[in-house]
């Protein structure tokens, strides 16, 4: 297990000394002792990253050898996918299961983007005359990525990989809870041919190494996954140097139901939408909007489903329910049901519990009652906890799911397409599951609306992010 700073394809240790402590959240005991990157090794990082996107190591690489790297690097993965489950699990704790499911999307978005890598490209355009026009899509330059805790190697991916298959050059700030599996992944692209200082990891905190990595004159563009008000202050540093931005900021993601929908379908997706991933998923259908005609069914159904998730050793193969990511976030968590349990109906759960005396657990919790306004309902809480609101029709139904700052995602559940399309077009939000939640693929764009963000990971989309477009204008005449 790698802890120290990945600079310039050499592992080292911080130049002040500097350490993070990484804990089992779901043991409370400390994993590892990983090197907290300063200023000054910010500065060392992205100049090992500019060297390299400005060297002829890198650009004599062909976008096929990008590809083939990327590739390779994602049968390494798969061939260690047990240890890097593993050890996503003990710094987040997450259930095992998820941890593998994880690891499995991140080897199909390597290969993903290892088979964009040569047929990305500009176009020819139609011009009246005997000019010859053309566009070229460009790498942007040197990005710096800022990844959060909650799906460290994956999200880690849905930067890394589309940007060097691009052709830039990156510099990885993984949250400093979970660094560990992104220093994997640079052991990883190195035995896979990755030349020296095309990735970089740098473990640190947001104030200290996010910070430097943002202001940084030679960072040509930041992609940040994270919170809203970080995303803000972001763009704010990064308007300094008119850095490019890209932004998946957070979610209060509606999930509706409607009356004549598949009900015990609607609630298992339901319980998926907010309680996979112990609710920190920044699309977590946290809103649960249900039809009033079939509330009361939902609801019980709700109630007796989300019983039987027993928060539990995340290494055990039955436990769905693993451990809050850290101390700090468990405690934001519980301040939230405290409040929620002032403002709406407690149907079930709303307590922290503990698996053989020790770990940041709470249980699946569910408010009934809830109304806009609220802080439950309003604000995000990145935690096992559900708001169930009512309405009476469609229109009342699309008016309450767009009513939030928020626009990342949103599910609906019904047997009629025609209302389905209906409704999937009026939500203001990135990504719309319609009888289904939670569900991602490499190709599929996402990303968010309003206060959720800009910019798209994933997809032939995500490339347009780490390009500039060059035209070409070739005068015949």
């Amino acid at each position: 297990m790698r802890t120290e700073l990945y600079i310039d394809q050499e592992w080292r240790q911080a130049a002040s000394g500097a350490a993070l402590e990484v804990v089992n959240p779901a043991t409370e005991e400390v994993l590892a002792q990983v090197a907290h990157a300063q200023p000054d090794d910010v500065d060392d990082a992205v100049g090992a990253a500019r060297r390299c996107f400005d060297g002829d190591a890198w650009r004599s690489l062909s976008p096929r050898k990008r590809g083939e790297i990327l590739y390779r690097a994602g049968d390494i993965l798969e061939q260690r996918r047990k240890e890097v489950a593993d050890l996503e699990t003990r710094q987040n704790g997450k259930p095992l299961f998820e941890s593998k499911i994880d690891v499995a999307m991140t080897v199909e978005t390597l290969k993903y983007y290892a088979g964009w890598a040569d047929k990305y490209g500009g176009d020819v355009l139609p011009r009246a005359g005997d000019d010859f026009v053309y566009t070229t899509r460009e790498p942007v330059g040197v990005v710096g990525a800022i990844v959060p805790w909650n799906f460290p190697l994956n999200l880690a991916s849905w930067k890394v990989a589309p940007a060097l298959a691009a052709g830039c050059t990156v510099v990885l700030k993984p949250a400093p809870e979970t660094p560990l599996t992104a220093l994997v992944l640079a052991e990883i692209l190195q035995e896979a041919g990755l030349p020296a200082g095309a990735l970089n990891v740098i473990p640190g905190d947001g104030p200290t190494t996010g910070a430097a990595l943002v202001r940084h004159p030679e960072v040509d563009k930041i992609a940040f996954t994270g919170s809203t008000a970080v995303g803000q202050e972001i763009m704010r540093q990064a308007a300094e140097t008119v850095k490019r931005v890209t932004l998946e900021l957070g979610g209060k993601s509606p999930n509706v139901i409607f009356d004549d929908a598949d009900l015990k379908a609607a609630v298992r997706g339901a319980q998926t939408g907010i309680f996979y991933g112990k609710g920190e998923v920044c699309a977590a259908g946290s809103r649960l909007l249900v039809q009033r005609s079939v509330h009361d069914q939902v609801v019980e159904e709700l109630v007796r489903r989300a019983a039987k998730l027993v928060p539990g050793d995340p290494f055990d193969q039955n436990t769905r329910l693993g451990a809050i990511a850290s101390r700090r976030q468990h405690e934001k968590v519980l301040s939230y049901i405290a409040a929620g349990k002032r403002e709406a109906d407690l149907v079930t759960g709303g307590n922290a519990v503990q698996v053989d005396g020790k770990g940041y657990f709470v249980e699946a919790t569910v408010f009934d009652r809830a109304e806009p306004g609220m802080k439950v309902v309003d604000e995000e809480i990145f935690g096992p906890v559900l708001s169930v609101l009512t309405f009476d029709d469609v229109e009342e139904g699309i008016a309450l799911a767009n009513r939030t700052m928020y626009g990342l995602a949103a599910g609906i559940w019904t047997r009629d397409i025609q209302k389905a399309f209906r409704v999937a077009r009026a939500i203001r939000a990135g990504t719309v599951w319609v009888n289904t939640y939670n569900q991602y693929d490499s190709g599929a764009p996402f990303g968010g609306y309003k206060s959720s963000g800009f910019g798209r990971d994933l997809g032939r989309e995500a490339l347009d992010g780490y390009t500039e477009v060059k035209t070409v204008w070739l005068g015949l005449r």
